[in-house]
């Protein structure tokens, strides 16, 4: 099946994993909230029991690695090329969320460490901005 949009995550390889998985939980939430139920795909699975699962992509979700500065460089592509996307930096843990949203106020972009970043668009257009990562296993 050859669907429309991907749906790509980018973690920071040198992070801890549980720091990954944080980022990507934010990033994943955030991005669903902007894009939507529609174009996310999502459907409600169920169980021969008749429970429900709802609220799951048809979408795959494919979970890549990469440095810092690679991230960094992809979200610039992205932003050229009008994908949709979110990012997550080392600004935003630690502290309240008021001092995360000011620690990177104050940060200029340079500085920052990117833990991550989710992408969502045109099929074509996302594999060009991150064919050259690995799968994060």
């Amino acid at each position: 099946m050859k669907f429309e949009n991907k749906l790509v995550a980018i973690l920071n390889k040198d992070i801890e994993t549980g720091v990954a998985m944080n980022a990507l939980a934010h990033m994943a939430i955030g991005l669903g909230a902007d894009i939507g139920k529609n174009l996310l795909q999502l459907d409600v699975y169920q169980d021969a029991n008749g429970n429900p699962y709802p609220n799951i992509s048809q979408i795959p979700f494919i979970i890549l690695k990469a440095k810092s500065n690679e991230i960094r460089k992809t979200v610039v592509k992205a932003r050229e090329n009008s994908i949709e996307h979110t990012v997550f930096l080392n600004t935003m843990t630690g502290g309240t969320y008021l001092e995360q949203i000011e620690r990177t106020k104050n940060s200029f972009e340079e500085t920052l460490a990117y833990y991550g970043c989710v992408l969502f668009g045109a099929w074509d257009k996302v594999s060009e901005v991150t064919k050259k990562f690995s799968l994060w296993k």
